[in-house]
């Protein structure tokens, strides 16, 4: 490589094994994580612009293939990053992807959907290139990256070609995309065992991606205020709505750990990984749709009820959370190998998914303050079950 030898290097394997076992998500990692912030904030847009069942349904389509860019990036970085000239440029191409996705998003049904997809198979070609660069530099990797690289490839190939396509077929190959792009790591079976993530890094980073999804409620809570003429109605909106995302951030990640890793590489249970993994699909999705419900409340008529499409998305996605964390919550190292704690903390978070949508069924004459409020107090109320299930000794001391 001559005078560029020490600027450019190639992949390697980084899972934990060769002694690296406290590592940490790099600067590049979270200037890549701000890039998505603007992508979540337009998905937002979008449902906030069309609330409802059609408007959710475009919303959650094209939140997945924004997510699955993260994924596809994350799980590459976790495995085989360098952070060389050749990786950062290479991540600076596909942060130029994201930008072109989220431009594309809110009209990425209509006049858009063919940016979108162009958009969205450029990502996804940078991480094929870069799998092939792995399948070259790290050859006990090779069953692995060769099958990502081949099954990533196919999807984005697909993709690619939907963009000349007319509507409606071009969203059926959309689909076949995402299931093809979806089914490759599903059905690699135990190559997750043999090469799996490195169980610190990336519990890091999708705790990371959280926190931006979790921003986005906090953004409704500002944005609706600000929309609003300063009363005691908006005021205990706005705090309701941030202490329902702050409820939400303590359950998260009071139970956020790297065990599901950590059992599919020392025990094999590649289904605990694999659902740990696609669970927080559903998690940011109800979290950024939590946001726009709190927006949408803000910017109504505080002192009447609610509309019924206003009061199931604020409910709906609340529950969807918390139904989400439930099932993440038999993940955790809390679980493993005890049935009580598994079977209790998963039942408390559906109690508490299932009260929110009795208040979203029974609450249409509720004022939008006062139903917005038992929402906060169902959240608390499970952060407070969560503290005694886990008693004063799961805090540290001052000592540590």
């Amino acid at each position: 490589m001559g005078a560029f030898g020490g600027w450019l290097r190639p992949p390697r394997l980084r899972s934990g094994a060769d002694g690296e076992t406290d590592r940490h998500a790099t600067w590049l990692e979270l200037f890549f994580d701000l890039v998505f912030v603007v992508a979540v904030a337009q998905l937002a847009y979008v449902l906030a612009g069309d609330v409802t069942p059609t408007g959710a349904l475009r919303f959650v389509a094209l939140f997945v293939p924004v997510w699955w860019a993260w994924i596809g990036s994350t799980f590459y970085a976790t495995r085989f990053d360098t952070d060389d000239v050749e990786y950062r440029l290479l991540t600076a191409v596909e942060m130029f992807g994201v930008v072109a996705l989220a431009v594309n998003i809110p009209d990425g049904f209509g006049a858009s959907s063919s940016g979108f997809a162009l958009a969205y198979a450029g990502i996804r070609g940078v991480l094929v290139f870069k799998y092939y660069r792995a399948v070259r530099h790290v050859p006990e990797a090779r069953p692995l990256t060769t099958r990502f690289a081949r099954g990533f490839g196919l999807a984005a190939l697909v993709w690619f070609v939907s963009a000349f396509v007319p509507p409606p077929f071009r969203f059926l190959l959309w689909a076949l995309g995402l299931a093809i792009d979806f089914g490759t790591p599903i059905t690699a079976g135990t190559l997750h065992a043999e090469l799996p993530p490195h169980p610190s890094h990336l519990p890091e980073r999708f705790g990371l991606f959280t926190i931006i999804v979790l921003g986005e409620a906090i953004i409704g809570v500002v944005s609706g205020i600000a929309a609003q003429e300063w009363t005691a109605a908006s005021v205990l909106v706005g705090a309701f709505g941030t202490a329902i995302a702050f409820c939400l951030w303590w359950i998260y990640f009071d139970d956020h750990d790297g065990s599901a890793v950590r059992a599919a590489q020392a025990e094999g249970r590649i289904w605990t990984y694999q659902a740990w993994l696609y669970l927080h699909l559903p998690l940011v999705v109800g979290l950024t749709a939590a946001g726009v419900g709190v927006l949408r409340v803000l910017t109504g008529d505080l002192s009447t009820p609610l509309p019924a499409a206003e009061r199931w998305l604020l409910c709906g996605s609340l529950a969807l959370c918390l139904v989400a964390m439930g099932l993440l919550h038999r993940t955790t190292l809390a679980c493993a190998g005890r049935r009580a704690a598994r079977r209790n903390g998963v039942a408390s978070r559906f109690g508490t998914g299932a009260l929110i949508v009795a208040v979203a069924a029974v609450g249409a004459e509720l004022p939008a303050v006062v139903l917005v409020g038992l929402l906060a107090i169902a959240c608390a109320a499970q952060v407070g079950v969560d503290l005694r299930a886990r008693g004063p000794d799961s805090f540290p001391s001052e000592a540590d």
